[in-house]
């Protein structure tokens, strides 16, 4: 048997046609020579790696924005989008639920916006002749509860500094609206290209859901590849439910709100309606806290205009707590009440206002998390006889 030599081999290559070169060129590559390193120069390689990802999105924050933006709008269109792709092909699914989305963004923009900016201007106008208004009403409470020292100054002095402060905050919290908007307007490039950046985001994540998961597949050990593909669909369950139904409960609670309060006779009515739906971000409080400046509002009225407006949002609060939130959300976070409120507070002191909206799915991630481990972690026993590990056997 003659052997070839390295000339004759690199002409007979030469011949072949292009496709059985490139497709020679792919198993050479796929057939690569290892690198030998050691365990610790890989953990030291890692967590440079790891650092270095840390000190990027510290330097650039937008990056962020862009990947958590992108991934909540690839979640709450995969509902859709899996129910599209039944009767269209993927893509055009996509194309008409990212559709829909933009569509609802520039009505919110052309409609809602002008309306809740005239009203909130009103409202600021306003103030003074409501906190008035509100100062004839309360002396008999005012006067209750100073003969009982529950009030931290006398009432006239009461009465004046409450004027001052709710005038102060409803101008402040205007002024700070106005200002944003002014942001906004003045950074129009700066809010699009972002935006821009969330859409793209998302909907290549929704285009590549398939190949992003084999990827992750690929990444991971052999043994452990059906492990993961059971934690990818966990958290893309959870994640998608608990997001679509928060935008959903949101919604509800906002629209009934404006609504009652519009037949209430109340003022500001949409105001107060989007007012609620930005509360009831915070789980369990939200809507007492959106209760405020209405039940405020409706007793500069009457007081018996008041009590039903109190009385509108226990109605909301016991929708919220009872249906919404347990048929809606609870099924995808699956956590007791009372883990979700301390969740809240302690997102809150942690970060502030971010921590507090957060909270509830990060819980729902730590739940994911703590599922899956707790069906897969053992421990093994130390026995003087043969070695047990906890459900099997070691031998």
């Amino acid at each position: 048997m003659s052997r070839e030599s390295p000339r004759q081999s690199a002409r007979q290559s030469a011949r072949q046609p292009a496709a059985d070169q490139e497709w020679d060129g792919a198993a050479r590559a796929r057939v690569a020579t290892p690198i030998w390193i050691s365990r610790r120069t890989r953990a030291g390689l890692l967590l440079a790696g790891l650092v270095a990802l840390l000190v990027l999105l510290h330097r650039a924050p937008t990056v962020v924005v862009l990947t958590l933006g992108g991934a909540a709008l690839a979640l709450v269109l995969s509902f859709p989008v899996r129910g599209l792709s039944r009767v269209v092909p993927r893509g055009v699914a996509i194309l008409i639920s990212l559709s829909l989305v933009v569509g609802l963004v520039v009505l919110a923009i052309a409609f809602v916006v002008p309306i809740l900016l005239e009203q909130l201007g009103a409202l600021v106008a306003a103030v003074p002749g409501i906190a008035q208004r509100l100062g004839d009403r309360l002396p008999p409470a005012l006067d209750w509860l100073a003969a009982r020292g529950l009030l931290p100054a006398p009432r006239e002095q009461f009465l004046d500094q409450m004027q001052q402060e709710l005038l102060g905050a409803v101008q402040g919290f205007a002024g700070r609206i106005l200002g944003g908007l002014g942001q906004f307007v003045s950074g129009t490039v700066g809010v699009a290209v972002r935006l821009f950046g969330i859409v793209f985001v998302g909907v290549y994540l929704l285009a590549d859901s398939r190949r992003i998961e084999a990827a992750a597949l690929r990444a991971s050990p052999h043994r452990y590849r059906r492990d993961v593909l059971e934690l990818w669909d966990a958290f893309s369950y959870t994640l998608s439910r608990y997001l679509g139904g928060l935008g959903l409960s949101l919604a509800i609670q906002g629209v009934l709100s404006a609504t009652a309060l519009y037949f209430l006779g109340v003022p500001y009515a949409f105001l107060l309606g989007a007012w609620v739906a930005v509360t009831a971000l915070v789980p369990y409080l939200g809507a007492w806290i959106g209760a405020v400046p209405a039940v405020l509002l409706a007793l500069s009225i009457s007081p018996t205009r008041a009590l039903l407006t109190a009385a509108l949002f226990l109605l909301i609060q016991q929708l919220e707590g009872n249906v919404l939130t347990p048929r809606i959300q609870s099924q995808a976070v699956r956590v007791h009440p009372v883990l979700v409120f301390l969740a809240v507070i302690a997102g809150g002191e942690l970060f502030g206002m971010p921590g507090i909206v957060f909270a509830v799915s990060a819980v729902a991630v730590l739940r994911v998390l703590f599922d899956f481990f707790r069906a897969r972690l053992r421990t093994v026993r130390p026995l003087s006889g043969p070695r047990f590990v906890e459900g099997a056997r070691a031998d």
